[in-house]
């Protein structure tokens, strides 16, 4: 079974037991996450299209740790004018497993 999620505005395609890295957002004290925005789900022989969620589905998924992506460097010059700006910046991840995917009917 795999279900296709949406978080942080991409889309994932998710099976029980993968790891995987979303879009960082605030959990407070929570271990545990529900992903209920769920846009196909795939059992062993049926598909589930959502329109534009699947009504009553979600995934369960347990935080494993907070991630930094790699490092993005921007640098602008500006010539003869003696000027150059140099800027970093590193995207933060969760690292989730998944532990259920869960069919609302």
């Amino acid at each position: 079974m795999f279900a296709v999620i949406q978080s942080g505005g991409k889309q994932y395609k998710v099976r029980e037991g993968e790891s995987l890295e979303i879009e960082r957002f605030d959990l407070g004290k929570a271990k545990t996450l529900k992903l209920d925005r769920v846009l196909l789900l795939s059992g062993k022989d049926s598909v589930q299209i959502g329109r534009p969620f699947v009504k009553g589905a979600y995934c369960e998924a347990e935080l494993v740790r907070e991630t930094k992506g790699p490092k993005v460097i921007s640098f602008k010059y500006i010539r003869r004018e003696k000027s150059a700006t140099k800027i970093g910046h590193r995207q933060k991840y969760l690292m989730v497993k998944i532990k259920a995917i869960k069919n609302g009917a």
